[in-house]
């Protein structure tokens, strides 16, 4: 069983955590990895983009002018889209750009996240944060002390108001619930900085 630093929140290392085997120790399986995060970042992608075809242009509904006799090229429509002002031509329209993966896919990548990052020496344990109000600094005092330099990701066992208020002006740092971790996130991450009582969490939900 994988184990690693327990720190308090002073950066003193106060003893150690076994970590699971199924989430710290398990295969890391870098196509699966890929595919969970396009998967993930594709359905971000909103989908709500759309052009108007020459049916839903506003206006053209009269024959612009008399079929023969003109010497021009017979015209139906002004909103034709070789006109200007005219519908487009297989433009986009709203689409979901969803990609399903099976559960078994995704709890593979995201275990196989979690032991990469262990193994990058990315993960911390600290016993608990302790902000006794909403302030940035002493947030950024703990950080510092865990030299949690870069992007930050942190998981927290529960809904922290005073944690995730503290975090909310620093753009590097992202709070997290332990039953909320993704791939992307998981692999943007400098260093993956978990509350204790979290551990517990992440075992009972994905392993």
């Amino acid at each position: 069983m994988p184990e690693t630093t327990l720190y308090d929140r002073t950066g003193t290392a106060v003893g150690s955590v076994d970590l699971a085997d199924e989430l710290f120790a398990a295969p890391v399986n870098g196509a699966v990895l890929h595919q969970a995060a396009v998967a993930q970042l594709a359905g971000r992608h909103l989908g709500t983009h759309d052009t108007k075809t020459r049916g839903e242009v506003r206006g053209g509904g009269r024959k612009p002018y008399r079929q023969k006799g003109t010497g021009r090229a017979r015209q139906g429509s002004i909103r034709a889209p070789h006109y200007a002002g005219g519908g487009v031509v297989f433009g986009p329209h709203p689409r979901s750009y969803e990609q399903r993966l099976p559960r078994k896919m995704k709890r593979l990548a995201l275990r196989g996240a979690l032991t990469a990052k262990l193994a990058d020496g990315a993960i911390r344990v600290i016993d608990r944060f302790g902000l006794e109000e909403i302030k940035t600094r002493d947030l950024l005092s703990i950080l510092a002390a865990l030299r949690a330099d870069g992007r930050v990701l942190v998981v927290a066992p529960a809904t922290d108001e005073r944690l995730i208020l503290s975090a909310r002006n620093l753009p590097e740092v992202e709070v997290i619930l332990a039953d909320s971790l993704n791939v992307v996130d998981l692999l943007n991450a400098d260093v993956v900085l978990i509350e204790q009582p979290a551990l517990a969490r992440m075992s009972e939900v994905y392993a």
